[in-house]
């Protein structure tokens, strides 16, 4: 154990923590030293600037950061970034922006934004006086604890909408929350919404000791367990569609009709199946999360937020749904999004602020348009190629190169297999048979 024990080691300069590190945990590798320290960036204001995001830092991980050009949507042209270490995704996105280009392109509407917070605790009191006591007292004081930190977000058109007691006491005995509605504008919100929750949770405590309507037992049974926003936001929600006569669904290896049918059977499939479903989330999600990150947002929190909206029914389902009727293919996609636009890493990291310039600097309804379109472009490229040439030509073409730079190949065999392979469908078994026969030719 001598050695795999530190303290203080966020007080310990980088390259202190890469050789304890490298030390204890690699024996002693040169070669992971020096990987490690070849992704520190040369410019050292910029290296400070990635250093501060995230503690006892050591190096860099890089992800690559592309383009999904020819998006058309609400009559406006983007081009989105995304940025995903998995291959396909930009290129399958593109796909479908082209596809759908001169069909009228991407439809989108915001449904709501609102967010939300609770209060959770337990109360063994009088559960009539304690709702009653809340509704003509407690409510008002909360919003009135609250104005100081909300007047910057009200004088934009945002901050508190409601404040609403919930008996869960049916649930968990003696369990309640304090659920508190905010529209947090351009936004995502999670500080400002957490501070207005500590702030009513302190304010809770003061007025129940303070009160003359409980008894001392009454204030003694009040446990207030934590407060904290909800990453699940189901009234922060945004819509986008694509739609077309059946007849102009040209791709080539199937009519237009049996492609449109064979793509709803696909989405009915994800609805009523979980082990389908939960994958042709995932196809979503690649889209999504790309562009949320691109952007500087928490997609963990998206990711969340999307699958339990996908199990609102009490079963998991796909999140796209389609219609065919009256010769018109209708698909859509109905998702949560809690994003934004200012906060957090939007005005500090260097490619999140670019990818915000290169989407017009859009305000976070904007966004959530935005990206939840990356999201159904995604889905409709991958069912496309499910119910057609199957996903694996596509994939496995684009993963080729991600296989000859496993393999060590020159810049000279990548170009000799990458054209062997144009034709042919590419598997990771035949890829490695060519390469080594190249290799033993040579």
């Amino acid at each position: 154990m001598e050695g795999l024990i530190v303290n203080g080691f966020s007080r310990l300069s980088k390259e202190d923590r890469i050789n304890w590190l490298v030390k204890n945990f690699t024996n002693n590798s040169l070669k992971t030293k020096e990987i490690l320290s070849q992704y520190w960036l040369d410019n050292k204001e910029l290296q400070k600037l990635h250093d501060e995001f995230s503690e006892n830092t050591i190096s860099n991980f890089f992800l690559p950061w592309g383009i999904a050009p020819n998006f058309l949507i609400d009559g406006e042209m983007y081009a989105l970034p995304m940025v995903t270490e998995e291959s396909s995704v930009v290129a399958a996105a593109a796909n479908a922006a082209k596809f759908w280009l001169n069909k009228g392109g991407f439809s989108t509407q915001v449904l709501g934004t609102t967010k939300l917070g609770h209060i959770h605790f337990f109360y063994k009191g009088n559960k009539e006086k304690f709702t009653n006591w809340f509704q003509n007292f407690l409510k008002i004081k909360l919003e009135d604890a609250t104005a100081e930190i909300t007047q910057n977000m009200r004088s934009r058109g945002g901050g508190i909408t409601s404040i609403i007691l919930q008996d869960n006491t049916a649930k968990l005995e003696g369990y309640y929350f304090i659920e508190v509605s905010f529209d947090t504008r351009d936004s995502m919100g999670a500080n400002f919404i957490n501070s207005c929750l500590e702030e009513m949770t302190k304010i809770l405590k003061e007025e129940m000791n303070q009160s003359e309507s409980f008894q001392s037992n009454e204030k003694e049974s009040l446990q207030i367990t934590m407060s904290i926003l909800s990453n699940y936001v189901p009234d922060c929600r945004v819509r986008a569609e694509v739609c077309c006569e059946v007849d102009e669904l040209d791709v080539k290896v199937m009519s237009p009709y049996e492609f449109a049918v064979k793509f709803k059977q696909a989405i009915d499939i994800a609805t009523v199946e979980t082990f389908r479903a939960t994958t042709h989330n995932k196809g979503i999600m690649n889209g999504i999360d790309a562009v949320v990150i691109a952007t500087g947002n928490d997609f963990r929190a998206v990711e969340s937020c999307a699958h339990t909206y996908a199990s609102r029914s009490g079963k998991y389902r796909g999140l796209t749904n389609c219609i065919i009727e009256d010769n018109i293919f209708r698909f859509w996609l109905e998702i949560p999004l809690a994003l934004g636009v200012v906060g957090g890493l939007t005005k500090l990291h260097p490619l999140v602020r670019a990818s915000l310039e290169i989407l017009k600097k859009p305000t976070s309804e904007k966004l959530m348009k935005i990206v939840a379109v990356s999201g159904l472009a995604q889905n409709f490229a991958a069912i496309r190629s499910l119910i057609t040439t199957g996903i694996q030509k596509g994939h496995m073409k684009m993963h080729l190169l991600n296989i000859l730079n496993q393999l060590g190949a020159t810049n000279s065999e990548k170009e000799l297999l990458s054209n062997l392979f144009k034709d042919q469908i590419v598997s990771h078994h035949r890829v490695v048979k060519e390469f080594n026969k190249l290799r033993r030719n040579s």
